[in-house]
Protein backbone atom coordinates (compact mmCIF):
# COMPACT_ATOMS: atom_id res chain seq x y z
CA UNK A 1 0.00 0.00 0.00
CA UNK A 2 2.78 2.32 0.84
CA UNK A 3 4.40 1.75 -2.32
CA UNK A 4 1.28 2.12 -4.18
CA UNK A 5 0.83 5.82 -2.37
CA UNK A 6 4.47 6.51 -3.23
CA UNK A 7 3.89 5.60 -6.72
CA UNK A 8 1.14 8.04 -6.93
CA UNK A 9 2.75 11.01 -5.42
CA UNK A 10 5.57 10.88 -7.84
CA UNK A 11 3.40 11.01 -10.75
CA UNK A 12 1.41 13.66 -9.35
CA UNK A 13 4.51 14.98 -8.98
CA UNK A 14 5.96 14.48 -12.17
CA UNK A 15 2.28 16.07 -13.66
CA UNK A 16 3.29 19.35 -11.74
CA UNK A 17 6.82 19.52 -12.82
CA UNK A 18 6.07 19.18 -16.52
CA UNK A 19 2.30 21.62 -16.13
CA UNK A 20 5.21 23.96 -14.20
CA UNK A 21 7.09 24.05 -17.65
CA UNK A 22 3.83 25.32 -19.72
CA UNK A 23 5.03 29.35 -20.17
CA UNK A 24 2.29 30.13 -22.41
CA UNK A 25 -0.70 28.86 -24.33
CA UNK A 26 -1.56 30.13 -28.37
CA UNK A 27 -5.62 28.86 -29.15
CA UNK A 28 -4.65 26.05 -26.42
CA UNK A 29 -1.23 25.03 -27.62
CA UNK A 30 1.15 24.33 -24.76
CA UNK A 31 3.94 26.58 -25.43
CA UNK A 32 6.96 25.46 -22.85
CA UNK A 33 10.21 26.49 -21.63
CA UNK A 34 11.82 23.37 -23.51
CA UNK A 35 10.36 24.94 -26.99
CA UNK A 36 11.73 28.34 -25.81
CA UNK A 37 14.84 26.78 -24.41
CA UNK A 38 15.07 25.26 -28.56
CA UNK A 39 14.13 28.46 -29.84
CA UNK A 40 16.61 30.35 -28.80
CA UNK A 41 19.61 28.17 -30.20
CA UNK A 42 17.79 28.15 -33.16
CA UNK A 43 17.97 31.94 -33.10
CA UNK A 44 22.11 31.59 -31.77
CA UNK A 45 22.32 29.72 -34.96
CA UNK A 46 20.94 32.25 -37.05
CA UNK A 47 23.47 35.53 -35.40
CA UNK A 48 20.81 36.52 -33.05
CA UNK A 49 22.43 36.33 -29.91
CA UNK A 50 20.08 39.43 -27.75
CA UNK A 51 19.92 39.28 -24.20
CA UNK A 52 16.29 39.58 -24.36
CA UNK A 53 16.61 36.49 -26.36
CA UNK A 54 13.92 34.05 -24.69
CA UNK A 55 11.45 36.95 -24.78
CA UNK A 56 11.68 36.96 -28.20
CA UNK A 57 12.17 33.28 -28.74
CA UNK A 58 8.56 33.16 -27.25
CA UNK A 59 6.97 36.19 -29.80
CA UNK A 60 8.23 34.12 -32.08
CA UNK A 61 6.66 30.66 -31.53
CA UNK A 62 3.49 32.60 -30.86
CA UNK A 63 4.25 34.36 -34.29
CA UNK A 64 4.44 31.08 -36.29
CA UNK A 65 1.41 29.22 -34.40
CA UNK A 66 -0.84 32.44 -35.69
CA UNK A 67 0.78 32.11 -39.08
CA UNK A 68 0.21 28.90 -39.28
CA UNK A 69 -3.43 29.09 -38.51
CA UNK A 70 -4.58 31.41 -40.65
CA UNK A 71 -2.44 30.13 -43.71
CA UNK A 72 -4.17 26.62 -42.82
CA UNK A 73 -7.73 28.61 -43.97
CA UNK A 74 -6.05 29.13 -47.58
CA UNK A 75 -4.26 26.00 -47.57
CA UNK A 76 -1.22 27.46 -47.86
CA UNK A 77 0.35 25.36 -45.20
CA UNK A 78 3.46 23.60 -47.03
CA UNK A 79 4.24 20.70 -47.20
CA UNK A 80 7.41 18.39 -45.07
CA UNK A 81 8.50 17.89 -48.56
CA UNK A 82 9.48 21.89 -48.56
CA UNK A 83 10.14 22.12 -45.30
CA UNK A 84 12.54 19.18 -44.98
CA UNK A 85 14.14 21.31 -48.39
CA UNK A 86 14.52 24.50 -47.09
CA UNK A 87 16.00 23.13 -43.70
CA UNK A 88 18.59 21.55 -45.58
CA UNK A 89 19.33 25.02 -48.22
CA UNK A 90 19.36 27.10 -44.52
CA UNK A 91 22.01 24.08 -43.41
CA UNK A 92 21.73 24.84 -39.64
CA UNK A 93 24.58 22.37 -38.82
CA UNK A 94 23.54 18.79 -36.35
CA UNK A 95 20.46 19.64 -34.22
CA UNK A 96 18.86 18.36 -31.66
CA UNK A 97 15.57 16.67 -31.81
CA UNK A 98 14.11 19.61 -30.01
CA UNK A 99 15.76 22.31 -32.23
CA UNK A 100 15.20 20.10 -35.79
CA UNK A 101 11.46 20.54 -34.50
CA UNK A 102 11.06 23.77 -33.85
CA UNK A 103 13.51 24.72 -37.05
CA UNK A 104 10.87 23.09 -39.08
CA UNK A 105 7.96 24.68 -37.51
CA UNK A 106 9.52 27.93 -37.84
CA UNK A 107 10.19 27.39 -41.39
CA UNK A 108 7.06 26.19 -41.91
CA UNK A 109 5.13 29.07 -40.97
CA UNK A 110 7.79 31.17 -42.77
CA UNK A 111 6.79 29.36 -45.95
CA UNK A 112 3.34 29.66 -45.33
CA UNK A 113 3.22 33.67 -44.26
CA UNK A 114 5.08 33.69 -47.96
CA UNK A 115 2.58 32.22 -50.09
CA UNK A 116 -0.06 33.95 -47.89
CA UNK A 117 1.64 37.85 -48.67
CA UNK A 118 2.26 36.30 -52.57
CA UNK A 119 -1.43 35.36 -53.13
CA UNK A 120 -3.68 37.97 -50.59
CA UNK A 121 -1.26 40.95 -50.37
CA UNK A 122 1.06 41.55 -53.32
CA UNK A 123 -1.78 41.61 -55.95
CA UNK A 124 -3.69 44.37 -54.11
CA UNK A 125 -0.54 46.73 -54.24
CA UNK A 126 0.34 48.99 -56.88
CA UNK A 127 3.32 51.33 -56.77
CA UNK A 128 3.56 54.90 -58.06
CA UNK A 129 6.88 55.89 -60.50
CA UNK A 130 7.86 57.94 -57.51
CA UNK A 131 8.04 54.82 -55.60
CA UNK A 132 10.11 53.21 -58.16
CA UNK A 133 12.36 56.24 -58.30
CA UNK A 134 12.74 56.38 -54.88
CA UNK A 135 13.32 52.60 -54.49
CA UNK A 136 15.92 53.47 -57.59
CA UNK A 137 17.42 55.96 -55.62
CA UNK A 138 18.00 53.67 -52.49
CA UNK A 139 19.66 51.26 -54.38
CA UNK A 140 22.15 53.38 -56.27
CA UNK A 141 23.51 54.64 -52.50
CA UNK A 142 23.25 51.34 -51.02
CA UNK A 143 24.22 48.78 -53.84
CA UNK A 144 24.88 50.68 -56.96
CA UNK A 145 23.43 49.98 -60.24
CA UNK A 146 24.52 48.37 -63.49
CA UNK A 147 25.42 51.49 -65.14
CA UNK A 148 29.29 51.09 -66.94
CA UNK A 149 30.96 54.54 -65.10
CA UNK A 150 34.64 55.91 -66.61
CA UNK A 151 35.76 58.28 -64.02
CA UNK A 152 38.81 60.23 -63.19
CA UNK A 153 40.18 60.05 -59.43
CA UNK A 154 42.31 62.08 -57.37
CA UNK A 155 43.98 61.03 -54.07
CA UNK A 156 44.65 63.01 -51.12
CA UNK A 157 43.77 66.56 -52.57
CA UNK A 158 44.87 68.96 -50.48
CA UNK A 159 41.88 72.18 -49.76
CA UNK A 160 43.28 74.54 -51.68
CA UNK A 161 43.84 72.67 -54.55
CA UNK A 162 40.20 71.70 -54.68
CA UNK A 163 39.44 75.16 -54.91
CA UNK A 164 41.14 75.51 -57.93
CA UNK A 165 39.65 72.78 -59.89
CA UNK A 166 37.38 74.35 -62.80
CA UNK A 167 34.84 72.54 -64.56
CA UNK A 168 36.12 70.76 -67.22
CA UNK A 169 34.85 70.21 -71.04
CA UNK A 170 35.62 66.50 -70.92
CA UNK A 171 37.40 63.98 -68.96
CA UNK A 172 40.63 64.93 -70.94
CA UNK A 173 40.19 68.21 -69.93
CA UNK A 174 39.69 67.26 -66.47
CA UNK A 175 42.73 65.44 -66.27
CA UNK A 176 44.96 68.03 -67.70
CA UNK A 177 43.63 70.42 -64.93
CA UNK A 178 44.51 67.91 -62.11
CA UNK A 179 47.83 67.49 -64.00
CA UNK A 180 48.25 71.08 -64.02
CA UNK A 181 47.46 71.62 -60.49
CA UNK A 182 50.53 68.91 -59.08
CA UNK A 183 48.15 65.74 -58.74
CA UNK A 184 48.13 62.15 -60.57
CA UNK A 185 44.77 61.44 -61.88
CA UNK A 186 43.60 58.22 -62.24
CA UNK A 187 41.04 57.42 -64.93
CA UNK A 188 39.29 54.47 -65.27
CA UNK A 189 36.38 52.04 -66.01
CA UNK A 190 33.85 50.57 -63.54
CA UNK A 191 30.18 49.18 -63.00
CA UNK A 192 28.83 51.20 -60.27
CA UNK A 193 27.73 48.39 -58.25
CA UNK A 194 31.35 47.44 -57.96
CA UNK A 195 32.11 51.07 -56.11
CA UNK A 196 33.00 50.48 -52.44
CA UNK A 197 29.61 52.35 -50.82
CA UNK A 198 31.75 55.31 -48.93
CA UNK A 199 32.11 56.40 -53.02
CA UNK A 200 28.39 55.56 -54.11
CA UNK A 201 27.45 57.38 -51.53
CA UNK A 202 29.88 60.68 -52.39
CA UNK A 203 28.78 60.38 -56.56
CA UNK A 204 25.71 59.60 -56.04
CA UNK A 205 23.61 62.18 -58.21
CA UNK A 206 26.73 63.76 -59.29
CA UNK A 207 26.56 65.25 -62.29
CA UNK A 208 28.54 64.31 -65.40
CA UNK A 209 32.15 66.60 -65.50
CA UNK A 210 31.57 68.00 -61.60
CA UNK A 211 34.18 67.30 -59.32
CA UNK A 212 32.57 65.51 -56.49
CA UNK A 213 33.42 66.85 -53.09
CA UNK A 214 36.13 65.27 -50.99
CA UNK A 215 36.03 62.04 -49.18
CA UNK A 216 37.62 61.28 -45.63
CA UNK A 217 40.73 60.47 -47.06
CA UNK A 218 40.95 63.68 -49.36
CA UNK A 219 39.90 61.79 -52.56
CA UNK A 220 37.99 63.58 -55.35
CA UNK A 221 35.92 61.70 -58.14
CA UNK A 222 34.75 63.22 -61.52
CA UNK A 223 32.24 61.09 -63.62
CA UNK A 224 33.53 61.33 -67.38
CA UNK A 225 30.76 59.19 -69.06
CA UNK A 226 28.24 56.09 -68.04
CA UNK A 227 26.70 53.66 -69.72
CA UNK A 228 23.98 51.30 -69.42
CA UNK A 229 24.75 47.69 -69.01
CA UNK A 230 22.54 44.80 -70.56
CA UNK A 231 21.47 44.17 -67.38
CA UNK A 232 19.89 47.97 -66.79
CA UNK A 233 17.32 46.93 -69.23
CA UNK A 234 16.01 44.40 -66.56
CA UNK A 235 16.28 47.00 -63.71
CA UNK A 236 12.91 48.90 -64.04
CA UNK A 237 11.20 45.26 -63.60
CA UNK A 238 13.06 44.44 -60.71
CA UNK A 239 13.42 47.35 -58.58
CA UNK A 240 8.93 47.40 -59.54
CA UNK A 241 9.08 44.22 -57.82
CA UNK A 242 11.56 45.27 -54.93
CA UNK A 243 8.94 47.90 -54.07
CA UNK A 244 5.48 46.43 -54.24
CA UNK A 245 7.61 43.41 -52.14
CA UNK A 246 8.34 45.66 -49.36
CA UNK A 247 5.04 47.72 -49.58
CA UNK A 248 3.49 43.87 -49.47
CA UNK A 249 5.48 42.85 -46.47
CA UNK A 250 4.80 46.51 -44.23
CA UNK A 251 1.10 45.65 -44.65
CA UNK A 252 1.45 41.82 -44.02
CA UNK A 253 3.47 43.23 -40.44
CA UNK A 254 0.70 45.02 -40.12
CA UNK A 255 -1.96 41.98 -40.41
CA UNK A 256 -0.19 40.02 -38.57
CA UNK A 257 -0.30 42.42 -35.34
CA UNK A 258 -4.38 42.14 -36.23
CA UNK A 259 -4.30 38.25 -35.98
CA UNK A 260 -1.70 37.82 -32.58
CA UNK A 261 -4.32 40.57 -31.50
CA UNK A 262 -7.14 38.39 -32.13
CA UNK A 263 -5.60 35.17 -30.86
CA UNK A 264 -6.15 33.22 -27.23
CA UNK A 265 -2.45 33.99 -25.94
CA UNK A 266 -1.96 33.38 -22.35
CA UNK A 267 1.49 33.90 -20.96
CA UNK A 268 1.85 32.46 -17.66
CA UNK A 269 5.11 33.50 -16.61
CA UNK A 270 5.33 37.37 -15.89
CA UNK A 271 9.18 37.06 -16.78
CA UNK A 272 7.68 36.70 -20.30
CA UNK A 273 4.96 39.32 -20.42
CA UNK A 274 5.28 42.77 -22.34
Amino acid sequence: MKKFVLFIMLAFVGFYANAATVIATVDGKPVTDTDITARTKLMARQGNTSTDNRRQALQNIIDDSVKLNYAAKFNAVPSDKDVDSELKRMDLGDLSASEREMARSAVRANIAWQVIVARTIMPTVDVTDEDIKNEKTTLEREHGLPIEMTMVRLLSVPDDVVKKLSTPKSCDDAINIATRLGGAPQKFTVAQYELASDIRERIAGLKKLTWSKPTADGSVFLICDTKKTKEYGKLDNIIKQNAIYKQSMFIADQQLKQLRRRAVVIINDDRYKI
